[in-house]
């Protein structure tokens, strides 16, 4: 087998299958593929949602565990690494969309470099805008500090004080990368029988991170291409809030006590001072939106447009019906629409729905890239009766 996926779910069980079917429609016969869905006691009956969908007889390669408890997002991937035959293994976010050509371009690359150990691609959040964990440096003292202190965020281009999200390195072009994102985690087999795989004492966060750096401690090299995916929750990740900040500073505290231990005091205290002061920060920043949303209510939210560019109009206005979306319905297949163009969009548009049977997931992606940040992408599955956004699942759950 030439290369193997595996997805780690809990509770997003029509993001799972939207991956899946990307997927799928990625497979070559030059690259045979595996896949492992690993779900961690999922309460919204994925396990059962993905072997209906996907039944055995007709997809052999995809296998499925079920967890009866939530084991973490590391240990989760070690169950599959386990059973795993590919050359390659691919760690893949379940909320992920890969176009038709992601899969060979990576593998490609991997093949054409020997000292290979890991590689990233290029992330797009839900409007088509450049996600920067595609990219990442070491979290060393130092530009840990520059993160935390917000020297990165003012100065993103600088080699000294953004190295975290390597911003000064050309997004459309190839490049040795230090550390990978974990929602797209492509690793060469051997070398992780040679290191190890994921340190299952990180819980959730970290644990890409310590995986990317044990390759490059071994000699490997870690790369970035600029081939795009679409990372729908990526986005929304709620980075202000008591949890995120006290889960993501604890796993940056593991990873330095590991690797950085000899800095002792001088560099626990100030992350632990840091961890505090965030959460400090983030518990503050909600009470103060709570008493500004008490004292200044908002008006009443807009309707939000919805644009539909597919032949299954019919369809998707039943769905639009039964949702009370305010959509417009364009007919149109990629073959009739201008090369990667968005439509003519009015400002309260929220979301450019495509429809997957009409239109490849490399002309959507292509085209929300090149118009990124006008508008949200949204798929429309015809099969299922479905639109899938970053935001919301829309099924048509009666009949019209």
């Amino acid at each position: 087998m030439k290369l193997s996926v595996i997805i780690i779910s809990y509770n997003v069980k029509h993001y799972v299958e939207q991956c899946l079917r990307s997927l799928i429609k990625a497979e070559r016969k030059d690259i045979p593929m595996e896949i492992f869905v690993v779900d961690n006691a999922s309460q919204d009956g994925s396990t059962a949602h993905i072997k209906e969908r996907f039944p055995a007889a007709q997809y052999p390669n995809l296998h499925i565990i079920a967890n009866a408890r939530n084991v973490g997002f590391g240990r989760a991937n070690n169950q599959a690494v386990a059973k795993a035959t590919g050359e390659y293994i691919l760690f893949l976010n379940p909320d992920t969309i890969v176009t038709e050509n992601t899969l060979h371009d990576a593998i490609t690359f991997a093949d054409k470099h020997p000292q290979f150990g890991g590689l990233g691609t290029m992330m797009l959040h839900g409007d088509g805008k450049f996600a920067n964990e595609s990219r990442r440096g070491l979290p060393t003292p130092w530009t840990a500090l520059c993160k935390m202190s917000g020297l990165c965020a003012l100065f993103p281009k600088s080699k000294t004080f953004g190295k975290y999200y390597m911003q000064y390195l050309d997004k459309e072009q190839p490049a040795e990368i230090e550390i990978i994102s974990g929602a797209f985690f492509l690793a060469r087999k051997n070398a992780l029988d040679k290191i190890g795989n994921f340190d299952e004492a990180f819980f959730m966060y970290g644990e890409d991170i310590d995986l990317s750096y044990r390759l490059l401690k071994e000699g490997y090299k870690n790369y970035y291409i600029p081939s795009p995916i679409l990372h729908y929750k990526g986005e929304s990740t709620q980075k202000s809030t008591f949890k995120y900040v006290h889960i993501f500073y604890t796993a940056m505290l593991i990873f330095f006590k590991k690797h950085f231990h000899h800095y002792g005091l001088l560099l626990t205290l100030p992350i632990r001072t840091a961890i505090v002061a965030r959460a400090i920060i983030a518990v503050a920043a909600q009470y103060i939106t709570r008493a500004r949303n008490f004292l200044f209510p908002r008006k009443e939210a807009q309707n939000y447009n919805y644009i539909y560019i597919g032949r299954n109009g019919d369809k998707v206005k039943a769905i639009a019906d039964e949702w009370c979306l305010d959509i417009t319905i364009i007919e149109g297949d990629e073959k009739s629409r201008p090369a990667h163009t968005l439509p003519q969009i009015k400002k309260n548009t929220a979301y450019v729905i495509y429809d997957t049977e009409d239109f490849s997931y490399t002309y959507i992606l292509d085209t929300f890239r090149r118009d990124s940040g006008k508008v949200g992408v949204g798929t429309f599955y015809p099969r299922i009766n479905t639109i899938v956004t970053h935001s919301d699942i829309l099924t048509l759950t009666t009949e019209k």
